[in-house]
């Protein structure tokens, strides 16, 4: 079963993590699939935007799938840090607008994904932005300081970074560590209204600019 779906809606291409049984943790093939999505919006002509929502009733996405992955043989590891990698900067690089739509929990790699948005929207009463790396002894690599660093507020980051807290919507909007907080009712359709709105803008101009705001990263991607 897919773990990505993927649909246009007019401008706004929405994808969908659905992956249920794994609550959108992260292996190689949904990385693959990750890829896929992205290789068909990067083919994609015209000015446009993209929602990553979900469709699991409590996560957006909790990172990597530890269960998966400590079944794989040690020197595997290596490897999937540069898959890990190699998604997150092609998310945080796409030349659209992107507006992460937090519908639940975003841990871990979820929280460093979401990081790279440009929007960032969460429901306001469940659901835990949470970097939780510090506590179970997994260390950021350059590229996802570097994506987790495009977040404002410098401050509540160092916090958040260092502490491992779990933070809710109300909080992680007061702090500006996401735009703004909806209740589960509003959330989807406040992210398609800043979609659609943002899908607007010239494609060519708007990635310059993206590209120019981010060049530190954009000068880490690996050809």
């Amino acid at each position: 079963m897919a773990a990505l779906d993927l649909k246009k809606e007019g401008s706004v291409f929405v994808v969908t993590m659905c992956d249920q049984e794994g609550a959108n943790t992260y292996t190689d093939e949904v990385i693959s699939e990750h890829h896929r999505v992205l290789d068909e919006i990067e083919s994609s002509k015209g000015s446009a935007a993209v929602v990553l929502t979900s469709s699991h009733p409590k996560s957006w996405t909790q990172g990597i799938n530890l269960e998966w992955l400590v079944t794989q043989p040690p020197e595997y590891f290596p490897q999937f840090k540069d898959l890990m990698d190699g998604f997150l900067i092609r998310w945080a690089l796409l030349e659209l607008p992107t507006i992460a739509c937090l519908t639940g929990h975003t841990y871990a790699g979820g929280a460093i994904l979401a990081s790279g948005f440009d929007f960032r929207l969460m429901r306001e009463d469940k659901g835990w932005f949470c970097f939780p790396e510090v506590d179970i002894k997994i260390p950021f690599t350059p590229i996802m300081h570097e994506i987790v660093g495009l977040l404002p507020n410098k401050r509540a980051l160092r916090d958040l970074l260092l502490t491992g807290k779990r933070i809710g919507g109300t909080e992680a909007a007061r702090l500006g560590i996401v735009d703004a907080a909806y209740p589960e009712d509003e959330l989807f359709d406040k992210a398609m209204e800043i979609a659609r709105e943002m899908s607007q803008k010239d494609r060519a101009t708007y990635g310059a600019i993206k590209k120019g705001m981010r060049s530190t990263l954009a000068g880490m991607r690996k050809q």
